[in-house]
């Protein structure tokens, strides 16, 4: 029997799972670790905790097993990260995350210099705060002396990959999520690098997501106790690996993820962009697809700061007895009405990409009334995401995509009242399927792929991915479609209010602040 590994370097932890050439899952742990927010709007990691928790996470998984029977190695994780490394390959400065939103100047800035229209039309997205691209032009213009260093940048996956190999790639879906890559072409893009004076050789090899890129280092195989020579397979961004776990490899079947983000993604055949970018269009892992790809920054994310913030009985009912505070939570929202007689819930805690590219946006209960308790506030927080995860779906329908059913997964997906919420509100069936790890299964199957376990990406998910459960809209689908609108024509209302409150607090932090007379 083989076996593949999967790696996901995520936000919080890293993920490593052990699965053997059924895909059955042998073993999966998740060292964690801190993210800072240093300073608001900011977020950044250090890529040796990263590192830290991979060496930590292959031993766990290598306890029970002959680690020669291993077979092929994958590498997935959070997208858009910089991590900046000097001529010797230590790293610069913490990496600038994913969800960091400090580069709105220079995303103008890098817009207005290369035109709106060839933006969309070479990297297939606007160019955003979360992206790579403008934090590159942010340490240039505000650090200098890190920027004079630079020798080579690294997406956070790939940056494990160095440390596991000494070598530099990446693979096209990752790299459709920098602002650098030709996505039609699937390769990098010359003329925005031209155009900033980037040189190429700061970018690593970019190659389809099943390629054997490189192989486990003498000093790599010291530390973790893997066999040097192991292949490394390319593996993907978290969002193209999380596909490719839940079977979404064809067109006809879309997915939902609800983790700290939520994210709608839908196989392409063909290369689509929304002419607006309010839609991701990336390539995926499968070789020579592309996908579509909505995302919300604070989907569970928003769920989360709800319960830690305002939720502290539930809390402690969970530390005294054990029970979820999650599903104490859920209990009692699920005798609220749908549309929590009124109440809505704006999501965009961390601002917002799809379908309003606003690092200004903010988060919102909107319609609250005496009558309103906290049940009704939970239930709010559940639709106001499942209304925003809608925004994408809507657009996807828009382009002539009609999701046959739609696969279901993340943490908030455990939630049968919310997986009810969501078929509701898509107003199409929703399903499960029996591969419940994510991102992590995904790039162990890519693994498989190309180590030659598998023939392709479709033949592995069909050998390992079955439906497990259905959810067919309910009576509710009426009742949402009339507030769906009324979701929809807050962000508009409230667009100019978000971004002088924005003002105001920059101007604050600046010194500026002053009271006119």
């Amino acid at each position: 029997m083989a076996y593949l590994i999967g790696i996901d370097v995520g936000t919080s932890s890293t993920k490593a799972i052990l699965i053997n050439d059924s895909g059955q899952v042998i073993k999966t742990v998740a060292p964690e670790y801190d993210f800072h927010t240093p300073k608001p709007l900011w977020a950044e990691s250090n890529p040796l905790d990263w590192w830290t928790a991979t060496i930590a996470a292959i031993k766990s998984l290598l306890d029970d097993i002959d680690a020669s029977k291993i077979v092929g190695l994958g590498l997935t994780g959070q997208m858009h990260g910089l991590v900046c490394l000097d001529k010797d390959g230590e790293v610069l400065r913490p990496c600038i995350m994913w969800n960091d939103q400090r580069t709105a100047d220079q995303c103008r800035e890098m817009t207005a210099r290369i035109g709106d229209d060839d933006v969309i039309a070479i990297t297939g997205n606007p160019i955003l705060p979360g992206f790579t691209a403008p934090k590159l032009r942010w340490i240039e213009e505000n650090e200098p002396e890190v920027y004079s260093r630079i020798d080579k940048i690294l997406l956070p996956k790939d940056y494990i990959r160095y440390k596991l190999s000494g070598e530099f790639f990446t693979d096209v879906s990752d790299a459709s999520g920098t602002s650098l890559l030709d996505v039609q072409q699937r390769r990098w893009a010359h003329y925005i690098l031209n155009e900033f004076k980037w040189p190429m050789s700061w970018l690593p090899e970019v190659t389809e997501s099943t390629e054997a890129t490189t192989r486990i280092s003498s000093d790599a195989a010291t530390v973790t106790g893997l066999p040097s020579g192991l292949p490394i397979i390319a593996g993907g961004g978290d969002q193209a690996a999380q596909a490719v776990g839940c079977g979404i490899v064809r067109e006809g079947i879309i997915s939902t993820t609800l983790g700290t983000s939520g994210v709608v993604f839908a196989h392409s055949d063909e290369y689509r962009v929304e002419t607006k970018g309010r839609l991701h269009a990336f390539c995926h892992a499968v070789p020579g697809k592309w996908h579509l790809m909505g995302v919300m920054l604070s989907a569970g994310g928003s769920y989360q700061w709800y319960r830690n913030q305002l939720c502290q009985d539930e809390l402690s009912r969970e530390k005294a007895t054990g029970s979820d505070s999650y599903e104490i939570l859920n209990e009692a929202a699920a005798k609220v009405p749908p549309g929590a007689e009124g109440l809505l819930f704006l999501p965009y805690l961390s601002g917002e990409r799809t379908p309003y590219p606003d690092p200004n946006a903010r988060g919102s209960f909107v319609g609250l009334s005496l009558r309103h308790t906290k049940a009704h506030l939970t239930r709010a927080v559940l639709e106001g995401v499942s209304y925003g995860l809608n925004d994408s779906l809507e657009l996807m329908r828009s382009m002539g995509i009609a999701p046959e059913n739609i696969v279901l997964s993340g943490g908030g997906a455990k939630s049968p009242l919310w997986r009810q919420m969501l078929a509701d509100v898509f107003n199409t069936r929703c399903t499960m399927v029996n591969a419940t790890e994510g991102a992590a299964y995904g790039a162990a199957l890519l693994a498989g792929v190309g180590a030659g376990v598998y023939p392709s990406v479709e033949d592995a998910c069909d050998r390992t991915i079955s439906t497990t459960q259905e959810v067919d809209p309910g009576d509710n689908v009426p009742v949402y479609a009339d507030f769906f609108p009324r979701y929809r024509n807050l962000y508009p209302a409230l667009r100019f209010e978000f971004e002088q409150m924005s003002d105001t607090l920059q101007a604050h932090e600046e010194g500026r602040w002053f009271t006119q007379g």
